[in-house]
């Protein structure tokens, strides 16, 4: 199918803050897809990444702008390959089905920023920017608590990549291991951060990707908020939505 037709929609329908969304499931994956009014010329769309419907103001801007909203069910599975696995089954259901940009942006909400991360670097080139609120950057970090983090369910996140607990501490595929195939790529990268998270530490995980993107010659921009804890996205989205918007590609 051409980018911009759209096929019918299947699943269970609701609503999502005045938009149609529907619930199905691609190869037995549960997958939501939240869908505008009018889509906007080329079918952009964003790609939600855990906790659908937390803090949903950017994901509610964009879809007044013409973007879907997608997401698969990748639970306790931070970001191993079998969580990559699921989202290529998505990503080629909506491209090749439903007609929708190769290149949608990724917005990952803590736990979210593995997967995010992880997929982007095998897919650099269906990727086009990425927006990280206190992304996890490093299961050492969370839910691994081997610096400053808060422990998490780090035997589950073990379990997910089929690892001993060596293997995890000598594990260098964490988002801030594999950034290069995103630099190169030209990927545009935004962190929104609480400079006081204790869960996600800045200095262990977004401070870490900052240094090392730039480095590489990486494009990102990070949002700090002084003084706050674990706490997603900002009262006024439009940093956020102007950054997706500004790299959209249509």
């Amino acid at each position: 199918m051409a980018t911009g037709e759209t096929a019918e929609w299947e699943g269970k329908r609701s609503d999502f803050h005045g938009f149609a969304l529907y619930d199905f499931s691609v190869d037995g994956i549960p997958c939501k897809v939240a869908v505008p009014a009018t889509p906007a010329p080329g079918m952009p769309w964003v790609w939600r990444a855990r906790f659908w419907g937390h803090k949903p103001n950017v994901d509610v801007a964009l879809l007044k702008q013409g973007f879907h909203i997608a997401y698969a069910d990748v639970s306790n599975l931070f970001g191993a390959p079998k969580a990559v696995a699921r989202w290529d089954k998505l990503y080629d259901h909506l491209v090749t089905t439903q007609g929708f940009h190769p290149k949608p942006a990724l917005e990952g909400m803590s736990r979210g920023g593995l997967i995010i991360y992880n997929w982007a670097a095998r897919n650099p080139d269906k990727v086009s920017c990425i927006y990280g609120d206190a992304p996890v950057c490093d299961i050492k970090s969370w839910p691994g608590a081997k610096g400053k983090g808060k422990l998490g369910p780090w035997d589950r996140c073990m379990e997910a990549y089929g690892f001993t607990e060596e293997e995890a501490m000598a594990f260098r595929g964490n988002p801030i291991d594999n950034l290069g195939p995103l630099a190169q790529a030209g990927i545009p990268l935004l962190h929104v951060v609480g400079d006081s998270d204790e869960v996600v530490p800045v200095e262990e995980n977004t401070a870490i990707v900052e240094k090392r993107y730039r480095d590489l010659g990486g494009k990102i921009q990070v949002i700090h908020k002084p003084g706050v804890k674990h706490v997603h996205g900002l009262d006024d989205p439009t940093p956020i939505v102007d950054f997706i918007n500004n790299h959209t590609e249509l």
